[in-house]
């Protein structure tokens, strides 16, 4: 099963779960019914920024609708992600990504659900992260951590930067019985 067809069913899946019409979704994601439609049915292939703005709406991690056992580039304006582990005990899901900022390319993300995290190691390059409002550099073997509950940053200025991304999500609540 490819990308486009994986990523389709488990969105479908997790909004029917919910009751979500596909205009429910389109809507509070701010993705057109007709991308959602094509993305259902395995029709078109996501973009990380496309997936981040769906799974903040179905209010689960991005890792609900990656297979981590068949890791998949997933890739947006600027970065190139692999999904390589996912963890999850009773305080947080936190996803592994190996990443690629690619050189002179600039990403701005939404904010991920309230109390998200993320921590990068970068390997090589110089990247610029962290909130949008004050990225930093960050060095080969030097690492950053930031709030991703509001909107951030992910930048290369002069080369490819090659890192490791850890996002970690608070569990989430109970339902009420």
């Amino acid at each position: 099963m490819g990308l486009a067809d994986q990523v389709g069913s488990r969105l479908k899946e997790l909004r029917t779960g919910r009751g979500l019409s596909l205009s429910e979704l389109a809507r509070r994601s701010a993705i057109g019914k007709g991308t959602l439609s094509e993305l259902e049915t395995g029709r078109r292939n996501p973009t990380l920024e496309t997936l981040y703005a769906l799974t903040r709406a179905l209010d689960v991690p991005l890792s609900s609708v990656l297979n981590v056992d068949e890791p998949v580039r997933v890739s947006g304006e600027a970065v190139d992600a692999y999904l390589t582990e996912k963890f999850e005990n009773a305080e947080a899901v936190t996803e592994v990504f190996r990443i690629r900022i690619r050189a002179h390319a600039h990403q701005r993300s939404a904010a991920h659900a309230p109390g998200t995290e993320e921590r990068i190691v970068v390997l090589t390059g110089t990247a610029q992260v962290g909130p949008a409002d004050s990225p930093q550099l960050v060095r080969p073997g030097e690492q950053a951590h930031w709030a991703a509950d509001v909107p951030h940053v992910y930048g290369a200025p002069s080369e490819d930067v090659e890192a490791v991304l850890f996002v970690r999500y608070p569990a989430a609540a109970p339902s009420p019985a």
